[in-house]
């Protein structure tokens, strides 16, 4: 055991002092903010308005047709057509046929235009048709608009979830879809990012031919769990200290936010409802409120660590099995890692389709199998336990991923204690299964 702890500290404090770990745990969560951010400004920024001129107008499209003025400005002018109109300054001319029926219009332009802006010029195209329909038929298309305004903000519909003794809570299904998603594709990609570093670990080891010095005074299945198990601490250190900078990031935020509005919050939260809606202070204190008290985080961060820890350590031996029987090619590194890729692969994808159905036999079953269970659980957790997740799932699930990890890590170090001492010969999964159930 003395040993085992030898290594793993060897392996903790050797990544935790390297300089790519810093950085990347206190700059990537800046980086995706600024990423998110960086992306919207620059979506809106990248639209250009363009400037369409319209001809043959039978005479209510002029009244009807409205311009915005970062998408799209219409201009009813006469003396423009195909072979003036960009020396006249517009980016397009489009042609009005006669006739309510007619479902054809030509927009000619130099440059073809791009999705938002055709988008906007065909549905102010359908409005103005139907604002027209409505006049001829003597409807009030004020009265119609006022009915369609007190329907659409009388109705509101709030989810909530019956549960034991006849209780009931509120559910978001928003909330919960964000939350899966994003523990869910975290868990996807630290099992690519800490699996593949054991494996470089491993056949860095075994090239430079320190393995030979290494298991002359320990036993190769105490360095393979040394090394697994430190690169694990590593993992859980940069989730704890992302977890710590997410709650400081949020503290400090609710900084800048007035000291009436958050005396107004703590007293008297009903008259939260009065202040305008674009307010910043106002929706940043209703977005924490509602991430904050609508979410059971501390059965969603166990899990997450259970999960992340329990997918890591299943799916971590076996790609230090492979590290130890791989020479010096990277097609055969290739070749091997797919049959253990693959699963991981097809969990997310599974995740995607479970987050809209969180309750469908597909989901069910791939959130139980340890193979697929570290992702799609955590995509079905926030939807509610046990409502969603019923407790005998979340427990069968848990017990077959520590059985799974049992599994792996026995079979690795069966591989592992005959691979790490062979050099020179491809070895095969046909082989390594040989190697494996080999008796000593």
């Amino acid at each position: 055991m003395g040993k085992i702890r030898i290594i793993i500290e060897r392996e903790y404090l050797t990544r935790v002092r390297n300089k790519t770990f810093i950085l990347s745990t206190f700059l990537l969560p800046i980086m995706m903010i600024l990423f998110i951010f960086g992306s919207v400004f620059f979506a809106v920024q990248s639209v250009d308005m363009q400037k369409i001129a319209v001809v043959n107008d039978p005479g209510y499209f002029s009244k009807y047709l409205r311009s915005d003025s970062s998408k799209v400005a219409f201009d009813f002018t006469s003396g423009v057509d195909s072979s003036n109109y960009i020396l006249k300054g517009y980016d397009g001319i489009l042609y009005l046929p006669e006739g309510n029926n007619a479902r054809d219009y030509e927009l000619l332009s130099k440059k073809q235009l791009g999705l938002t802006p055709k988008e906007y010029i065909e549905h102010q195209l359908n409005k103005a048709i139907e604002n027209h329909l409505l006049e001829e038929n003597g409807i009030d298309k004020s009265m119609l608009d006022s009915i369609s305004r007190a329907s659409n903000s009388h109705a509101r519909l709030n989810n909530k979830i019956s549960g034991e003794k006849g209780k009931t809570k509120e559910s978001n299904a928003g909330l919960a879809y964000g939350i899966g998603f994003g523990s869910g594709i975290l868990i996807y990609i630290t099992m690519f990012i800490f699996g593949s570093m054991v494996m470089r670990g491993v056949m860095e080891e075994k090239t430079n031919r320190i393995a030979e010095v290494i298991v002359s005074s320990c036993k190769p299945f105490e360095l393979m769990l040394g090394k697994i198990i430190g690169i694990a601490g590593v993992g859980l250190t940069q989730f704890l200290l992302w977890i710590g900078l997410i709650m400081l990031l949020m503290t400090t935020l609710q900084l800048f936010v007035p000291a009436e509005i958050m005396e107004m919050a703590r007293n008297n939260p009903s008259q939260m409802q009065n202040m305008p809606n674009d307010n910043m202070a106002v929706k940043f204190l209703e977005a924490k409120s509602q991430i904050m008290e609508g979410v059971n985080w501390g059965l969603i961060i166990f899990c997450f660590l259970f999960y992340f820890l329990g997918g890591y350590l299943f799916y971590a031996s076996l790609f230090a099995a492979i590290g130890s029987v791989i020479n010096e090619d990277p097609q055969e590194a290739q070749s091997l890692m797919l049959p253990i890729t693959m699963p991981i692969i097809f969990g997310f994808i599974i995740l995607s389709s479970s987050l809209n159905n969180p309750n469908s036999a597909m989901a069910v079953w791939a959130s139980i199998i340890p193979f697929t269970s570290p992702i799609v659980m955590m995509g079905r957790i926030p939807f509610g336990v046990p409502e969603t997740v019923p407790y005998w799932q979340l427990g069968l699930s848990m017990l077959l991923l520590i059985g799974g990890f049992l599994m792996t890590t026995w079979f690795a170090g069966k591989v592992y204690r005959t691979g790490i001492l062979m050099y020179g010969k491809k070895a095969s999964w046909k082989e390594m299964g040989k190697w494996a159930f080999r008796k000593n």
